[in-house]
């Protein structure tokens, strides 16, 4: 339980990736708010249940995390519910694959609103409370496509590239009041978003990872676990692919 007594943000956190994150950093001791999109709570409620019923402490929190005014409200409410915002994890991410040719610019903006501008917005806010406690702990979820692009993702692409130079630049902001900021690069993880790919990309893209196996949302969150536990308090600015070896 080395996480207990820190509260945690997880933006995106009712499914996939997010809700694994989430369940396993309640799992360590923290007390977690569980971010969603406003109007979708009912897998969010299923998250909090599942912790509350580990003995852990959870509640849901609806924001639309590519909008300010809306992160600022929900950093404010975690606050005020727990007392402290300790760590923040940035996975929330949408994809709106095409061609650059066929992209649309609204296509464009939506990645990198959701993507990228989240990032910003919810770590400017959670930093303000982290550096009068002298103590934070940021973790983004960056992407594979970010480190090694691929073909029909520019915007996906862009924004989580975005992520990891975002990260760098403010954990070098930041060292020195003892928070830590890295970002992990998932590769191909099954989750709800990557199983509308048809079977035969499955296999296709299976055929890329070295360890011949797709990854799954625990092995991200125990990435994500590392980097927010006393393990990791000499590591910041760091980039952590969690795949497979894909970019190797």
């Amino acid at each position: 339980m080395f996480l207990e007594n820190r509260v945690a943000l997880v933006t995106g956190a009712s499914q996939g990736i997010g809700r694994a994150i989430a369940l396993a950093v309640a799992k360590n001791g923290a007390a977690v708010a569980v971010n969603h999109y406003p109007g979708q709570s009912d897998q969010a409620d299923l998250v909090v249940e599942q912790i509350a019923m580990a003995g852990g402490r959870a509640f849901p929190v609806a924001a639309d995390v590519s909008k300010r005014p809306e992160v600022e409200e929900m950093v404010d409410s975690v606050v005020k519910r727990f007392g402290s915002l300790d760590i923040l994890i940035n996975n929330a991410g949408i994809t709106r694959d095409q061609l650059l040719l066929r992209m649309k610019d609204q296509d464009w903006d939506a990645v990198l609103a959701t993507n990228l501008n989240s990032v910003f917005y919810c770590t400017r806010a959670a930093l303000k409370w982290m550096l009068k406690s002298r103590f934070g702990r940021v973790v983004s979820l960056a992407s594979v496509v970010g480190v090694i692009g691929n073909a029909g993702q520019a915007n996906y692409g862009a924004s989580k590239a975005g992520i990891i130079g975002f990260t760098k630049c403010v954990a070098r902001e930041v060292a020195s009041r003892g928070i830590n900021v890295n970002a992990v690069a998932p590769g191909y993880i099954r989750t709800e978003m990557t199983d509308r790919i048809s079977p035969q990309a499955q296999d296709e893209l299976q055929g890329t990872i070295p360890l011949g196996r797709i990854g799954t949302p625990e092995d991200v969150a125990g990435a994500v676990v590392f980097l927010v536990s006393p393990a990791a308090d000499y590591i910041t600015g760091q980039v952590l692919n969690v795949d497979g070896g894909m970019a190797m």
